[in-house]
């Protein structure tokens, strides 16, 4: 679990996530994952090292927070299995790990038998955002070939502390969605 958390770490501090993490944070966050009976882990190992890795979980053991924008939304979280995360070393990037990251993913839904969809959220940063990188690529383009659809309704805010912060701040998401 470590590994992984140092993963999640150093992958999400990037833009656009740019996020300030901690091992302490990142032991909690991960143990929401493996103390659900139905959560996945899917790793990508280059020898014994974590270079990538992707988790998902039904939607109905998240929080009721979290839960909240689907219920309003007319969605039953029974039926929703959430990606958590998909992360990959940068020089992983690019080899089909991030397609398979999915792959996995739908094919362990699908198995399950209660899932009608599986969802993921991604955080909205602003175009003219001081620390987008020149070169940045968001990833909109290679989800919706997946056949998952931004749904701007479906949105929440998480806190975390961003690499420039000295404070947590909000920051928006939003749900994409695909059905099984």
């Amino acid at each position: 679990m470590d590994d992984l958390a140092r993963l999640r770490i150093r992958v999400f501090r990037s833009f656009p996530y740019l996020y300030d993490g901690d091992m302490d944070y990142e032991r909690r966050y991960l143990d929401t994952y493996a103390s659900s009976q139905d959560s996945l882990f899917v790793l990508a190992r280059d020898g014994k090292q974590i270079v990538g890795a992707a988790t998902g979980i039904p939607m109905a053991d998240e929080t009721e927070e979290f839960k909240r924008p689907f219920v309003e939304q007319g969605y039953d979280p029974d039926r929703i299995f959430y990606f958590g995360e998909s992360v990959l070393y940068p020089e992983y990037r690019g080899q089909g790990i991030g397609v398979a990251f999915f792959d996995y993913r739908e094919a362990y839904a699908r198995e399950q038998g209660q899932f009608t969809h599986c969802c993921f959220c991604a955080v909205e940063r602003p175009e003219d955002h001081p620390l987008r990188p020149l070169d940045y690529q968001p990833l909109d383009r290679f989800w919706r070939n997946r056949g998952y659809r931004r749904l701007p309704e479906l949105n929440t805010r998480y806190s975390w502390k961003d690499v420039n912060e000295s404070e947590e701040t909000e920051k928006p998401m939003t749900f994409w969605i695909r059905e099984l």
